[in-house]
């Protein structure tokens, strides 16, 4: 079968080059901890003091014995019996984005519960969206945005959730909520602030959120020019320090904890606009580095495929298929971004239903095609023979489906009278399966401890 294969850009040498470099990173300049105890912590299981009172420098025995308790499969469960299990080399999984506003009909607005939970269910019939990303809903309070969102998106959706969180009381929220469904159901991730440092708040999110065996996207994010050199190797070095030492620091926390590595996150800085990139070449080379150095370490990779439109335009069309197509055929584990708009800012509807249809596509190049007796067909040429027609053979009847692309909303009809753009007809597509799912996404018992729990935290966060 002549699979489209990963692509590599990195020997066996560029990765130890740009792991060596973090090691010196993390051994000589140090990283920075804002979290007092976790400082502590760390430089009683070896770590060195640096310069600042928070900085620590991570020895690189420390970092390879920590990095080896991480392990190299994590479990992302659903509720719909569609679990996900990443590695470093398995097939490619999808998520949504997290975003603060929507944009659909036209209209860009703040995002609500009602519309998170919209998506969600928009989410649920989609079958290349393996995770939904919860969202900054702007009628709630800020403090509860993380662990109502979570039960937002598990009334309307059986898929995996990746919640973000926006404060220590409300992970300790999530964490009550875990015990609602069986197995790793959902999965936190939190960013590095760099160059080289660690928040406060991210650390206090990993501290306590350790011990329930619930997976963490650990992200580097160096923007190259602005918070790591503008050399995309150099940008890839602070990343991965920054990820290195994430790791550490959970490993630490709890031996085992499942770990996603995401270098993917990484952008340039446009020096003309004075804007971070988040869809351009560049960033597509940070994800195959993700890649690469995920399976240097046997970790799962992950990365985000954005576009800096502010539309469900050609730009987002363009940015994004590129994005797709790069970051799968490179071997990135988990892809992130499918809705997205406007460099994660906004989420679109009708947009999530183009990148399924994306992400289809790609994944039909990326199938390949085999060479052999049975797909030669020889005798079925013999048969057909000069002038003759494939269209009528009970052959081309019991293949076609498997061989040739079906698309569910892209246009190959001639223009008539109900030609419409893709945005228009993707738009419609979303709104109806939004309409048509009236399924219950659990029972009245897990729905009414859900919100319980929420209640209980309601009031304790203020």
């Amino acid at each position: 079968m002549a699979h489209i294969t990963n692509l590599t850009i990195m020997n066996t040498e560029e990765q130890n080059s740009i792991h060596e470099t973090s090691l010196r990173i993390l051994e000589e300049i140090g990283i920075r901890l804002e979290h007092d105890d976790i400082v502590s912590r760390m430089i009683k299981a070896g770590a060195k003091p640096g310069a600042g009172s928070q900085d620590v420098r991570i020895p690189r025995g420390m970092v390879r014995e920590y990095l080896a308790l991480a392990p190299g499969t994590v479990a992302l469960d659903s509720r719909d019996g569609r679990d996900v299990t990443l590695a470093s080399n398995s097939p490619s999984s999808y998520w949504t984005n997290p975003a603060m506003y929507l944009f659909a009909d036209n209209e860009r607005r703040p995002a609500t519960s009602s519309d998170l939970g919209d998506i969600a269910r928009l989410c649920d019939h989609l079958e290349n969206v393996h995770g939904v990303i919860g969202m900054a809903i702007h009628d709630l309070p800020p403090k509860h945005r993380d662990f109502v969102g979570l039960r937002v998106i598990a009334e309307n959706c059986r898929k995996h959730v990746r919640v973000l969180c926006f404060t220590p009381e409300g992970m300790e929220a999530l964490v009550a909520m875990k015990p609602v469904f069986p197995g790793s159901w959902f999965s936190v991730g939190f960013t590095a602030h760099g160059p080289l440092r660690w928040t406060n708040l991210s650390l206090e999110i990993f501290q306590r959120s350790a011990g329930h065996g619930i997976p963490a996207t650990i992200n580097g994010e160096p923007m190259a020019g602005v918070s790591g050199p503008v050399t995309i190797a150099g940008s890839a070095a602070v990343g991965n320090a920054e990820i290195l030492a994430g790791i550490v620091v959970n490993q630490l926390l709890e031996p085992g904890r499942p770990m996603i590595y995401n270098l993917g996150l990484a952008h340039v800085f446009d020096m003309k606009t004075a804007t971070a990139v988040t869809g351009g070449p560049e960033n597509a080379l940070f994800a195959r580095i993700s890649a690469e150095m995920g399976r240097f370490y046997n970790i799962p990779s992950s990365s985000w495929v954005s576009t800096e439109s502010c539309f469900d335009d050609q730009q987002a069309a363009m940015e994004k298929m590129f994005g797709f197509h790069t970051h799968s055929i490179n071997g990135v584990s988990l892809i992130w971004g499918m809705g997205q708009l406007e460099s994660e800012l906004t989420l679109s509807p009708g947009q999530l239903v183009v990148d399924n249809e994306m992400i289809n596509y790609a994944r039909r190049y990326q199938r390949g095609y085999a060479v052999n007796e049975e797909t030669l067909q020889f005798d079925l040429v013999r048969e057909v023979g000069i002038s003759g027609s494939f269209l009528e053979t009970d052959h081309t009847l019991m293949n076609f489906r498997g061989e040739l692309f079906q698309p569910e909303i892209l246009n190959r009809k001639a223009r008539d009278a109900s030609s419409e753009r893709l945005e228009i007809v993707a738009g419609k597509r979303a709104r109806k399966i939004i309409a048509a799912d009236t399924e219950e996404k659990m029972n009245r018992d897990e729905s009414k401890e859900l919100r319980r729990i929420e209640e209980q935290f309601r009031s304790r966060i203020t």
